[in-house]
């Protein structure tokens, strides 16, 4: 069987070829860079990351800045070249979105990709879509515009479940009600293992007024013994108020916001 061979490709191919066909499991692209910190050659920024942050000698590890990236391969006739979107020898796009200032490449446009300037970095999702909050410091989707509590550069901040560096994920964020931000997903596991309270503030952040009253009809329907009849100061985690209330061996009420976040500051006791 006769051994096949491809000729090299030769400048003149059509800019969209090989569109969606190469890259990583980060992103669709045709080119791979070179990382000036280390000399080496990755296909996206979290593949050099993720293996440079892996290395065994701490002194080692380290992460890319994406703006000091000056030369990239192109996939498709393997040649280096400075930052660019066409590649200078076979003329394809390597990559149909570009963004010179962040040195991004990415063959997926379904994810409308745009550069924010106050951010400094590339964001996807469409630009009439995001607003930028100064206070915050990040790109917040356009119905939080009038709509969630700012907090002092929060996306510059880790996620409080995987610690992750949120500015820069790559995973969807939310923001919680009392302003701070974390991963979806993460989000979505705290709710599923019943953890109402944000792993920062202690704020209640999901709606548990349905708990609540459930909670309160239970109390009424359990009375403490004589012994135990005495009242406690507690603290809400909710509006920060300091109650005296009667002690009950499944939960405080606030008195100011009928909270049952609060925490106790003092045992009480009979006198």
């Amino acid at each position: 069987m006769e051994e096949e061979h491809f000729p090299l490709p030769q400048s003149g191919l059509k800019q969209d070829f090989g569109k969606l066909q190469y890259g990583c499991e980060h992103y669709r692209r045709r080119c791979k860079i070179r990382a000036p910190c280390c000399d080496r050659i990755f296909t996206c920024r979290h593949c050099h990351n993720e293996a440079m942050t892996s290395l065994s000698n701490p002194k080692d590890r380290h992460e890319l800045v994406r703006q000091d990236i000056r030369q990239v391969v192109c996939l498709i006739c393997n040649t280096e070249q400075e930052v660019a979107k066409v590649c200078r020898k076979c003329n394809v796009n390597m990559g149909e979105y570009f963004c010179d200032i962040c040195k991004f490449y990415d063959d997926n446009t379904e994810k409308k990709q745009f550069h924010c300037d106050a951010c400094g970095i590339c964001r996807v999702g469409g630009r009439e879509n995001f607003f930028h909050c100064e206070r915050c410091g990040s790109c917040y989707s356009t119905p939080l515009r009038d709509n969630h509590k700012c907090v002092e550069n929060s996306m510059k901040s880790y996620c409080p479940i995987c610690w992750e560096f949120l500015f820069d994920s790559i995973k969807d964020t939310t923001v919680m009600p009392c302003g701070h931000t974390i991963h979806w997903e993460c989000f979505s596991e705290m709710e599923s293992m019943n953890q109402y309270r944000c792993p920062i503030c202690l704020k209640t952040v999901v709606d548990m007024s349905a708990s609540w009253a459930l909670l309160k009809m239970e109390i009424e329907c359990t009375p403490m013994p004589e012994e135990y009849s005495h009242e406690v100061s507690v603290h809400c985690n909710d509006c920060s108020h300091i109650s005296k209330v009667r002690f009950h061996i499944l939960g405080h009420k606030c008195s100011q916001c009928n909270s049952f976040n609060t925490w106790r500051t003092s045992s009480g006791g009979r006198q």
